[in-house]
């Protein structure tokens, strides 16, 4: 296998992202996730609900990698509470700067282990700056809805933050939220659950709007259709009769929205076979 050098992480001006909420990462070790990733040419991979401390993360991820990669270059963050939350990003390329947290000046998002970011140099010398997030799940009418909204709020601002670097921009992650109808194949049983609120979607509607300007890649390749989904609920026949949701995203900046030639999720062939609750959204960019 040839690997390509800092400076020109992609010969060919081709990037292959993944973004996986792995349902914690050694339990997804255990069930298989090396298997899926052997062979898969992922370059670059996000992780969500990691639930681990950093040195078993990075011990993992380099296993997981071992037979892709040179070295995995590790970026993380984890939760206060031990075994909640937890996001990563791995790179088969040197990452040029990190940050941590999506506010480090409040301790509320310093110490919940949703949101981390990287910085990498993008094949057409551009910095390409990826971020992990871990939105909460929520619940209508209670405190942990209250929490929800809090980080989405936070996440607005940031959002702009980064769009106004003139980097290119890759928000990917497990973002809880099912914009439209097309996005929860039982969406009329949960209009007023968390996940499907009004109040929810219109972030997302702002996310995608003029002002913050991001594109929602695997919608806009998709088109108008159900799913694909990216969740399904362990209980019952969910997942054998595809009763899902699509709440994991990458979410570009135009510039490099235009350059995603495909978006696949991968979806396992069976229910014993999963390795984790959800699947990885993969993105093919090409420079």
């Amino acid at each position: 296998m040839i690997h390509a050098n800092a400076h020109d992480p992609k010969a060919d001006g081709a990037l292959r992202i993944a973004t996986i909420n792995v349902n914690g990462i050694r339990a997804s070790h255990r069930k298989g996730m090396t298997d899926w990733f052997a062979g898969r040419g992922v370059d670059l991979m996000t992780l969500q609900e990691v639930r681990a401390p950093a040195d078993i993360t990075r011990t993992l991820i380099d296993e997981i990698t071992a037979k892709e990669w040179d070295e995995a270059h590790v970026h993380d963050a984890v939760a206060a509470a031990k075994g909640r939350a937890g996001v990563a990003i791995a790179s088969r390329f040197p990452l040029i700067d990190t940050r941590a947290h999506l506010n480090d000046a409040d301790s509320y998002f310093s110490e919940a282990g949703r949101w981390v970011e990287a910085d990498v140099n993008a094949p057409d010398g551009k910095v390409l700056t990826v971020v992990s997030a871990y939105v909460h799940s929520g619940e209508a009418d209670t405190p942990k809805q209250i929490d929800k909204y809090r980080f989405l709020d936070e996440m607005i601002r940031r959002l702009g933050e980064l769009r106004a670097t003139g980097n290119h921009v890759l928000v990917t992650g497990d973002l809880n939220v099912g914009h439209t109808q097309n996005d929860i194949k039982n969406w009329k049983g949960n209009v007023k659950k968390s996940g499907f609120l009004p109040e929810e979607r219109a972030y997302f509607d702002l996310f995608f709007g003029e002002e913050l300007g991001y594109v929602d890649v695997a919608r806009s390749l998709a088109g108008d259709v159900p799913g694909p989904y990216t969740w399904w609920s362990m209980r019952g026949q969910a997942f054998d009769n595809d009763t899902g949701w699509r709440i994991d995203y990458q979410m570009a900046t135009p510039e490099l929205a235009a350059l995603a030639t495909k978006s696949v999720v991968d979806r396992a062939p069976s229910w014993g076979t999963r390795f984790s609750d959800h699947a990885p959204l993969v993105v093919d960019f090409q420079f």
